[in-house]
Formats: C-alpha cells, sequence, structure tokens
C-alpha cells in the first residue's frame, strides 16, 4: 500500500516541504523540556541523500508535522515516491542501483505503532537507512510501555536512534530555520536535559530481547 501511495506522488510535490520554520515554532516544538505540555504536533526536520552508484550523490531537505489524524512517521512514508525517486527501480536511473540514506530530528520519538510500521518498512527496504535524533521521548516513563518495546524493535531493525545535542539544534537552525542572520542561543537547561534523556534512551535501547 505505501508503494503505490509513494508511486503516486509526482515527484514536484516534495517542493512544498522545503519551506523553512519559523523561529519561534522550531523553539516551541523542539524544546527539551523536561514536562512539554501543550505540544501536541510532532514535527519531523528531513535530510534525503540519495547515491547512484559509487560516485554520484544528491542531496534534499524539509520538514513535517502529523496531519488530518495522520502521524507524521507515516506521513514521510507517504511522500516516499516523492522524496525518494527511484527507490523501488522505478524512475530514470537505469541500470545503476539506488540507495538513500534518511535523517530525521523528530520533536518527539515515535509511538509504538509508527515504530512498528517503521521497522516493517524497513525490513522491505534495504537500500534505505534511518537515523532518528529526537528531541523528546514519547510515552517513555513506564518501564513496561509500549513505546519503549518500539524504540527497541527499530533499533533491531538497523535504525540508529539518539538524543539531540547541542550540535544538532545547531544544524537544525542552520539547516531548516528561517533565522534571518540570528544566531541559535541555547535555553536554560539544554544540555542537561540532553543527558538526562541520553541516559535514559540508553537504559532503554540495552533492554534484551527475548
Amino acid at each position: 500500500i505505501l508503494r503505490k501511495l509513494a508511486a503516486a506522488l509526482d515527484s514536484s510535490s516534495a517542493s512544498r516541504f522545503r519551506a523553512l520554520l519559523p523561529r519561534k515554532k522550531f523553539i516551541y516544538h523542539y524544546k527539551n523540556l523536561r514536562w512539554a505540555r501543550g505540544r501536541c504536533e510532532t514535527y519531523l526536520c528531513f535530510v534525503v541523500k540519495k547515491r547512484v552508484g559509487p560516485d554520484s550523490l544528491s542531496f534534499d531537505f524539509g520538514h513535517l508535522r502529523n496531519r488530518n489524524n495522520c502521524h507524521v512517521e507515516l506521513l514521510f512514508l507517504r511522500h516516499l515516491g516523492a522524496l525518494c525517486p527511484g527507490l523501488w527501480g522505478y524512475g530514470v536511473t537505469g541500470e545503476r542501483k539506488v540507495s538513500y540514506s534518511v535523517t530525521w530530528f523528530c520533536s518527539w520519538s515515535p509511538c509504538a505503532n509508527c515504530s512498528i510500521r517503521l521497522a516493517q518498512f524497513l525490513h522491505q527496504t534495504p537500500n534505505l537507512r534511518l537515523r532518528i535524533f529526537v528531541s523528546r521521548l514519547y510515552f517513555c516513563d513506564l518501564e513496561d510501555s509500549r513505546e519503549r518495546e518500539g524504540l527497541r524493535i527499530l533499533k533491531k531493525a538497523g535504525v540508529h536512534i539518539t538524543v539531540m545535542s547541542y550540535k544538532d539544534y545547531f544544524y537544525c537552525w542552520q539547516t531548516f530555520v528561517a533565522k534571518s542572520q540570528s544566531k541559535f542561543k541555547p535555553w536554560d537547561g539544554l544540555h542537561q536535559n540532553y543527558i538526562r534523556l541520553s541516559r535514559k534512551l540508553n537504559r532503554i535501547l540495552q533492554v534484551q530481547f527475548f
């Protein structure tokens, strides 16, 4: 189903994802607060790198947010036909092998259902690699939460998951934000919350599968 949805999208539709985020919106949604009340939307900034053969490399970027009850992770998959042309062998690439490296910077980590869907998709798409940087952990406080298990499923599927650090926020500011020459100013507690969330994520991912 995802392949049919992706193939139906024209490559020109990717351009609408390249609009830059307003500064205040980026700070509000990506701030790594301990208690992020009111942040009901998830934003996903992405970088797509396409390689055709050993020497050819192209680059694309943009951002999405969840819409019409569709989580942003699955929304990205729906638009793969536009963002990753030739992923399943169609396009104008001839016999050359096409591979993609995709990086996400997410305001929240994926929910359990999205993690499972992503893992299933990646098992079917060996020429796509995914890295996920998250600002905050979604519903991961309980030891037996489905969201924790979902993150472990993603790790097992080969996804590199990590918490956003100062350098990641700086990169996002430079790449995705309409900053008008303003510099990124870290908020109080950014580094401390990064350390806390990183330790928590490491504990989650270190739990062994049975």
